[in-house]
């Protein structure tokens, strides 16, 4: 394999597993460094090795690719990974409305974003950075945003469309983080709240029926807030009354996140019954905060299968004109 290829591959399978995010920088960044260099160029070890961006691990991995070797290094890393995840509802999932880059807490540019999800056979992707007052993300201020959308529209074509968006967040009383005019604006809005999770039930149960009453809101997001595993530790779920908060994303025709990160698995399998039976609409999301993400829809779609979701009652699974028509109705 080409070298640029396995340090490209290994910088996935990080992201994917949700390694650390200097690691699969640094396996990026050397893949950027050695873009359009000839084999012959590769083979000057002395030269490579003052090259900025290529360090001892990733100078390994270039050389074994020349030598014609599958790097050791993305052996191990595709054993870790196991086998491919398949179900058949993954295969019918079109796009994904819920992804980030460099522009608030992403991993790299939109144009890599991109690329991935075009490689994953995606019809469509939602890029969907945070909004101003999630700080801590470098959330996007209306002016960001609307220098961003300029960028989004120019990312389509060849039969992929790049949807302008974002992650608003869900204000204490139920606010959106966003201008109105501006939420009106983009072709997908991802609600979530990512502050005061411990709020009581009945205050944190108003917060989300406000906003998903709105007219504004497409997508709740990660609905319990919760974390089950990974680097960031554990949470408990936000308490809410599920039926209330189900009832009236049905009521309003917003769908409801299938959340498919690992450390979220979120909303919780018995509140995905209760949305069931409220008749809710779903979207199967990655929540990808790096391209090796975007992948993570695997899991999102197994569980969603396993729980007995429709899939003509999953938005991703919709072609690209139904969905924009579903969207168009809170435009």
């Amino acid at each position: 394999m080409h070298p640029h290829d396995a340090l490209t591959e290994i910088a996935a399978l990080l992201e994917r597993e949700r390694s650390s995010r200097y690691k699969s920088k640094a396996f990026r960044t050397a893949a950027e460094a050695i873009d359009g260099m000839s084999d012959e160029q590769l083979r000057d070890a002395a030269t490579l090795r003052r090259r900025k961006g290529i360090g001892d691990s990733t100078f390994a991995v270039i050389q074994d690719a020349l030598e014609g070797r599958v790097p050791g290094y993305l052996i191990d890393l595709r054993e870790r990974a196991g086998v491919e995840r398949t179900s058949a509802l993954r295969g019918m999932l079109r796009g994904d409305l819920h992804s980030h880059s460099e522009w608030s807490d992403g991993l790299t540019s939109i144009d890599l974003m991109v690329d991935a999800a075009r490689a994953l056979g995606h019809e469509y992707l939602a890029l969907t950075d945070h909004s101003p007052r999630l700080r801590v993300a470098n959330g996007l201020s209306a002016e960001r945003l609307r220098a961003q959308l300029e960028i989004v529209a120019g990312m389509s074509g060849d039969g992929f469309t790049l949807l302008s968006g974002i992650e608003v967040d869900i204000l204490a009383e139920g606010g959106l983080d966003q201008e109105p005019v501006l939420l009106r604006e983009l072709d997908v809005v991802v609600a979530s709240a990512h502050s005061r999770l411990r709020m009581e039930r009945g205050p944190m149960t108003r917060r989300l029926v406000r906003a998903v009453s709105s007219g504004r809101v497409d997508v709740l997001g990660h609905v319990t807030g919760r974390l089950v595993e990974g680097s960031r530790g554990t949470r408990p779920p936000s308490a809410i009354d599920a039926t209330a908060v189900f009832d009236a994303c049905a009521e309003h025709g917003v769908a409801v996140e299938i959340n498919s990160r690992p450390e979220r698995q979120d909303p919780p399998d018995d509140l995905i019954a209760i949305a069931l039976a409220a008749g809710c609409l779903f979207s199967i999301d990655s929540d990808a905060h790096a391209p090796g993400q975007l992948s993570l829809l695997d899991f999102g779609a197994e569980r969603a299968e396993r729980a007995g979701v429709p899939p003509e009652r999953i938005v991703t699974t919709w072609p690209l004109a139904q969905l924009r028509e579903w969207t168009g109705l809170r435009r």
